[in-house]
């Protein structure tokens, strides 16, 4: 049955690569990346979607249930703003990672398609206690926070992001808490806040090999900055573990790949995570290649070789995917050997 309403506010919906004010009143791009805004090289086929990437579509009442959840407390989710594609298996599990500071980052990441813009120091007071109580009425044991870069703030969010994890420890103490944070400028007094705040899993993602760090991430943030911030957190809180992820798929090599685990390890990382690069719409970076499910399996194997302890890595991987499970010690649940491997299709 056609619904007048909600095709209503489809219509109303800026297309990706538009601007458009938000409710708080400042101006925002959606999906991050201006249409056709900077120069990417495309390549002169279309690679085909291998059969091991479909994901189910999202559905099912655990999914309505964690959705609505997530509306009542006004919070974000990198699920839904990220365009994961395992939103339909999370949120049948009753998990969701939630993302703090709003829905709209100050950098223009090019592979992310979280709305990028300026808040001008807008915060919500209330999603301190907003998380929390969400957390406790979806009775989880593990959580993982993210959060958009909030560089509009003198101290890039690290007291509100340590807030939130305050108030989730106070109403949920047995819950182990990770978080996904930015790289606060490299200020590591920021960091600091962070950690001390009882987090079990402090986060910072690399996303890519030194190489590639620009055009794939925002000028501000920088290959070295996060191996800082990592290396500062582990040495600020030893028993905090440590953990960043990994795209694959964008150009790199294997030594490249090597090279960037061996810097992570340097730098003190407990857990690393590997996944497929999935180009979120057309204004994004291309695909360059896709990773085989026995390539993931093997970079696990270089992974737990450099005394990292544990290493996710498949297809559909990303930074919070299973986190819950990452100290299992058998990459998350994950059978990459179980996945089909036929030749990669290329189309004109």
């Amino acid at each position: 049955m056609p619904n007048p309403i909600a095709d209503a506010a489809e219509a109303a919906r800026p297309r990706s690569g538009e601007k458009y004010v938000t409710p708080q009143g400042f101006t925002a791009i959606r999906d991050g990346v201006k249409a056709g805004g900077g120069s990417v090289v495309r390549p002169t086929g279309i690679l085909r979607k291998p059969s091991w990437l479909r994901a189910k579509a999202p559905s099912g009442a655990g999914f309505q249930g964690v959705k609505a959840l997530v509306k009542e407390h006004r919070l974000s989710t990198v699920c839904e703003e990220a365009k994961c594609p395992n939103i339909g298996e999370c949120w049948n599990a009753g998990t969701a990672t939630v993302m703090l500071m709003g829905a709209v980052c100050t950098r223009a990441c090019r592979f992310c398609s979280v709305d990028t813009g300026n808040p001008r120091g807008w915060l919500d007071a209330e999603e301190p206690e907003n998380a929390a109580r969400t957390v406790e009425l979806m009775k989880l044991r593990y959580v993982v926070l993210t959060s958009v870069n909030r560089d509009d703030l003198p101290d890039g969010g690290a007291g509100h992001y340590a807030a939130c994890i305050r108030a989730i420890k106070e109403r949920n103490p047995s819950t182990a808490v990770e978080a996904l944070t930015p790289d606060f400028q490299g200020v590591l007094t920021d960091v600091e806040t962070v950690v001390d705040s009882g987090l079990e899993v402090f986060a910072q993602n690399i996303e890519t090999v030194r190489r590639l760090t620009h055009p794939v991430r925002d000028p501000r943030a920088g290959y070295d900055q996060t191996l800082r911030v990592l290396e500062h957190g582990k040495r600020h809180n030893p028993k905090v573990l440590t953990k960043s992820s990994l795209m694959l798929g964008l150009g790199e090599t294997d030594e490249e790949i090597a090279q960037t685990l061996d810097d992570l390890r340097a730098a003190g990382v407990d857990i690393v995570t590997l996944g497929q690069y999935l180009r979120p719409t057309a204004n994004h970076l291309p695909i360059e290649r896709f990773v085989t499910p026995a390539e993931f399996d093997k970079y696990r194997e270089w992974a737990l070789a450099r005394g990292f302890l544990e290493c996710v890595s498949g297809p559909l991987v990303r930074s919070s995917y299973r986190a819950e499970q990452a100290l299992n010690r058998n990459n998350a649940g994950l059978n990459n050997g179980s996945l089909q491997t036929g030749a990669l299709a290329v189309g004109k």
